[in-house]
């Protein structure tokens, strides 16, 4: 494994870790609300601009992905310093693809993160596994890939 961490504005979402985003999120053609008091989601995770009542076949649902990706890509430039590994950096990504970049950048895993911290971010990742105070299996899950991904297993 590489022993040395890159600048962040030289990483990019590596191949794997997109499929892993996308099997992650799973694929629906059309709007669903995962979570009781959620925002309506379609295709592979995707919320913005969603309305009730639209789909979307996979390829746009693709497409769309690689979209929402580079956005969330560049939220996290702009609030992580720390030079990473490309582990820690798709680990990052999926997570801030998952909770969202304000949520992301507010976060004490980011604060941890900048001041050097990169195995205490990591284990913050496993706090991130409940939606409106209670824990999901389905997001612990998700959050224990996520964290053996920035560990680098």
């Amino acid at each position: 494994m590489n022993k040395t961490r890159n600048s962040i504005a030289a990483l990019v979402l590596s191949a794997s870790a997109l499929v892993g985003l996308a099997v992650s999120e799973g694929y629906r053609d059309r709007t669903y609300v995962p979570v009781e008091g959620d925002v309506p989601t379609l295709g592979f995770g995707s919320t913005q601009g969603v309305q009730v009542g639209d789909t979307i076949d996979p390829v746009t649902a693709l497409q769309r992905v690689l979209v929402d990706v580079g956005r969330y890509e560049g939220a996290i430039k702009q609030c992580v310093t720390a030079p990473l590994h490309q582990h820690e950096y798709d680990a990052f990504v999926s997570l801030a693809y998952n909770i969202g970049p304000s949520a992301f950048c507010r976060s004490t895993l980011v604060r941890l993160l900048n001041a050097g911290d990169h195995e205490g971010a990591c284990d913050q990742i496993l706090r991130w596994n409940k939606f409106q105070g209670r824990e999901l299996r389905g997001l612990t899950l998700r959050r224990e890939r996520e964290h053996k991904l920035c560990i680098g297993q």
